[in-house]
């Protein structure tokens, strides 16, 4: 099945509560009025779209009618994708121009950050790169086994020691593992304990010390493992770690169980840091990079 199809089918949720939703009001209504926009508003914030993106939406769609530009039910579609895919904009790619460089993954537990790490090794394998990974996450022994399942899966090598280790001590064995065997790319899996910000903090700081001092040159990402289906609360997570940690980019994962597919849209205008890659599936090659396009239309078809 195409990623395309997997998407459509991924995104049904969400489109059957907003997009289907959209069609009856056009049908309710008579004509595109006040009325018609404020029902449109309530439906999107419902959609998990946010206060301040959908505010946005309405204010553009309100001026395109004001121009004369919609004239029908149909405009009212195309005119909603063209604003949409402009808010989101587009997703960018991963910058790995530096051999190794070094992609750090953060996230609470259970926001799949593993299955995450799992799905990347295996993208950036089959697209020809040499991957190692570090199980940075010491703090849960099941964090290590479960990430371990996931490298034999891509059939990438990893580098862990005990539960309990210093998480920068196994990032020091992993840069230096990664260098030695020339690795084009070195994932770094790390604890997600959020409610103690004070230890993600002396944690991830010192990971980035031994990122700094033993590969000065290394292009870097810090990419933030989201769990759509806790809608508006993966924001607040977002706004969290972004205290602790420059992040670069987005994972959006479990797109598949949620209604609130629309987080991808309130995520860009409230955080202003792209989603860079999306999960729809629970399979090894379930993940891909995201398309504000694609994305709308899986939505709109």
């Amino acid at each position: 099945m195409a990623f395309f199809d997997k998407l459509k089918a991924g995104l049904s949720k969400t489109k059957n509560a907003i997009f289907g939703q959209i069609d009856n009001i056009l049908k309710a209504f008579g004509k595109i009025d006040d009325d018609f926009l404020e029902e449109l508003e309530e439906l999107l914030i419902s959609a998990d779209i946010g206060v301040g993106a959908t505010e946005e939406i309405i204010e553009r769609l309100r001026a395109e009618i004001k121009e004369d530009k919609i004239k029908n039910k149909e405009d009212i579609k195309k005119t909603l994708k063209e604003i949409l895919v402009e808010m989101i904009g587009e997703g960018e790619p991963l910058h790995l121009d530096s051999t190794p460089s070094v992609i750090l993954i953060i996230g609470v537990n259970g926001a799949g950050k593993t299955t995450s790490i799992g799905k990347i090794a295996n993208k950036l394998k089959k697209s020809g790169k040499k991957v190692v990974v570090a199980a940075a996450d010491t703090f849960r022994a099941a964090a290590i086994d479960q990430l371990e399942i996931w490298c034999d899966r891509a059939n990438v090598e990893i580098i862990k020691q005990q539960e309990g280790s210093d998480p920068a001590a196994v990032v020091f064995d992993a840069v230096n593992y990664a260098k030695n065997k020339k690795a084009d790319v070195l994932i770094i899996d790390t604890a997600g304990r959020l409610h103690n910000k004070k230890n993600l903090m002396n944690e991830l700081s010192k990971i980035n010390r031994v990122i700094s001092k033993e590969l000065p040159n290394a292009t870097r990402e810090n990419l933030l493992v989201l769990d759509a289906t806790t809608g508006q609360n993966a924001i607040i997570q977002a706004k969290e770690f972004k205290k602790c940690t420059d992040i670069t980019g987005l994972i959006l994962n479990k797109l598949d169980g949620t209604a609130k597919g629309g987080i991808v849209i309130s995520i860009k205008k409230e955080l202003g840091i792209p989603v860079k890659f999306i999960g729809v599936g629970e399979k090894i090659d379930d993940m891909q990079e995201f398309v504000a396009e694609d994305f709308i239309n899986a939505l709109f078809e």
